[in-house]
């Protein structure tokens, strides 16, 4: 596999990085899966920043999060071929990358995915943002971020997970479940569980 440009993780993605394929990454593409380490170079470069912002939410820990993209990475460049372009290309590399970080923390000892106990909820986002909300809020965004990350890290891997997959990475239930090798009911619990204990740690900021 080629190597990966530094700096990676400071980088902000483009616009279109969940978006539609545009003609040139589909060009990459095609050479890259053709055995162009340039052409991959060049994916890497538009999606490696997003990539690595998912495994450090995941993992809560920058190192472990590095380490999980270069073997996201390597894995995309062995398997490129077996990628079919019925999904987006940053997506089937996303799940990659979260399969890496949980590979990761397995490996560590830290990625056990207990199931949660409690109630369920459908959708608890709106719920999150109104606890988060009010007149100060912008001000205070900063602050509110850094609870909110540090109640992440607090949670267990399976909260973790399953709360930035669907409000971070905008997946579905059934993809969730997929890469969680779970049930759509644990998904929910799970991420239910995670909004409860982000509302908790936002209500001071009420």
């Amino acid at each position: 596999m080629p190597g990966h440009p530094a700096g990676f993780a400071n980088r902000k993605p483009p616009a279109c990085i969940q978006g539609p394929m545009t003609d040139d990454e589909a060009r990459w593409i095609a050479r890259a899966g053709e055995g162009d380490a340039v052409a991959f170079r060049r994916l890497v470069e538009v999606h490696a920043g997003a990539l690595y912002r998912v495994c450090a939410r995941i993992t809560g820990d920058k190192a472990i999060a590095e380490d999980a993209v270069q073997e996201a990475l390597v894995n995309a460049w062995r398997h490129l071929k077996d990628f079919d372009r019925r999904a987006a290309f940053s997506t089937w590399l996303h799940r990659i990358g979260i399969n890496a970080a949980l590979e990761q923390l397995r490996r560590r000892g830290r990625g056990e995915l207990a199931l949660p106990e409690g109630d369920n909820e459908d959708d608890p986002v709106a719920a999150v943002a109104e606890s988060a909300a009010g007149p100060e809020r912008h001000a205070r965004s900063a602050e509110i971020r850094r609870d909110v990350e540090a109640e992440l890290a607090r949670m267990s891997v399976l909260e973790r997970t399953a709360f930035v997959l669907r409000h971070h990475e905008g997946q579905s239930l059934e993809d969730i479940s997929a890469v969680l090798s779970l049930n759509v009911g644990a998904c929910k619990q799970a991420i239910f569980r995670a909004v409860r204990k982000l509302r908790l740690a936002l209500e001071p900021l009420g």
